[in-house]
């Protein structure tokens, strides 16, 4: 959950994977989805992105488009 929607608790994630999320949800969107990752996952676009990218190296990162 976004700082400005109250969210409070930090989890590490990759750069990319961060401002994918950001670019594919709002805040408002994210602070619904709260700590659901499946419900992330359900999204098509992020789940062809994750599998995208699990083809490149770890230390990966790209521009956001």
């Amino acid at each position: 959950m976004p700082r400005s929607k109250k969210g409070r608790k930090t989890v590490a994630i990759h750069p990319i994977c961060h401002r994918t999320i950001h670019k594919l949800f709002t805040n408002a969107q994210l602070a619904r989805i709260g700590d659901r990752r499946e419900t992330l996952l359900e999204n098509e676009e992020l789940a062809r992105f994750l599998a995208w990218l699990r083809t490149r190296p770890a230390d990966f990162d790209a521009p956001v488009r």
